[in-house]
């Protein structure tokens, strides 16, 4: 007899939870992570159970809330389809593609988390590029919260740790506005690039100087951001963390790391602590020599 998929074994657990009354409408199931700690799964088997129970029509997911009992059928998509809205398909959006990626992003599947139809969306949203054009223009926010700072290294410090921070909390929106020669017609990123010029006004640069300045930053960040992404991947497909993974590597890593083959890498920390990579150290470090480049510039221009 074939072994039952894991995904589906977790999936009857927690129907079995409804079921009973256990887990009542409204109420939270386990979330991915918290699947892939009880269970001892990777991230993409927890997402497949959460995916089944959904298609069911056992579970739904609720922006800024995670994933919950499902009301009856009929309830739900009464109630969905007098409450949808451009919004409400952005905030769903938003909250799936911080959860399982954005490939896990379709028109068909907001349908299914919102209990409609795929045609109901494209009354509000025309396609899937204009949904992540959205989706990328609602997080970009308003900008840094706090007094502006004097100095244009200052302003040009805060704006980019502000970018970075969004960058952390969602990790597809790297990717979603990497474009540098093609970029989205966004306001909220057009207010970004405004606060960026209007620090560097007055410094004697060219017009070109600056833009190239803005999206050397830019790129910088967005390039940095990147790893958060394939970190957040990377979970999702071995159930690991990076010290985790790091920690089976080792093995491998001290068969092929010999003094002869890496005479400065096996001893470069001879007598030190080792190295743990940290990507806000990371980002903060880099971020210190782009503006070091970027003021000797302004030096050499006043």
């Amino acid at each position: 007899m074939t072994a039952e998929p894991p995904y589906l074994r977790i999936a009857g657990e927690i129907r079995s939870r409804i079921a009973s009354g256990e887990l009542r409408p409204g109420d939270r199931v386990p979330s991915t992570r918290r699947i892939t700690q009880d269970w001892g799964v990777a991230m993409a088997t927890a997402t497949k159970a959460l995916a089944a129970l959904n298609q069911e029509g056992l579970v739904r997911a609720v922006p800024g809330v995670g994933t919950v009992v499902a009301e009856s059928g009929r309830d739900r998509a009464t109630a969905h389809g007098r409450q949808l809205s451009r919004e409400r398909i952005i905030r769903t959006a938003i909250a799936l593609v911080d959860e399982e990626g954005l490939a896990a992003l379709s028109m068909r599947r907001i349908a299914t988390e919102l209990g409609t139809s795929t045609m109901a969306l494209y009354r509000h949203v025309p396609s899937k590029g204009e949904l992540v054009r959205l989706m990328s223009e609602a997080v970009f926010g308003d900008g840094p919260p706090g007094p502006r700072p004097t100095g244009w290294r200052q302003l040009l410090e805060r704006e980019a740790r502000w970018l970075w921070k969004q960058y952390e909390q969602h990790p597809w929106l790297a990717r979603a506005m990497a474009h540098l020669t093609r970029p989205m017609a966004s306001p909220n990123a057009m207010h970004y690039l405004e606060r960026v010029l209007s620090a560097l006004t007055g410094l004697g640069l060219t017009p070109k100087q600056m833009l190239h300045i803005h999206l050397t930053v830019l790129g910088y960040a967005q390039g940095v951001a990147m790893a958060v992404e394939l970190e957040f991947q990377a979970r999702q497909d071995s159930g690991m963390s990076a010290t985790e993974w790091m920690t089976s590597m080792e093995p491998r890593m001290d068969a092929i790391q010999t003094t002869a083959a890496y005479p400065v890498l096996s001893t470069l920390f001879e007598g030190e602590e080792d190295f743990e990579l940290d990507l806000d150290t990371l980002f903060e470090f880099g971020l210190a020599r782009v503006l070091d480049g970027v003021e000797a510039l302004v030096a050499g221009r006043t």
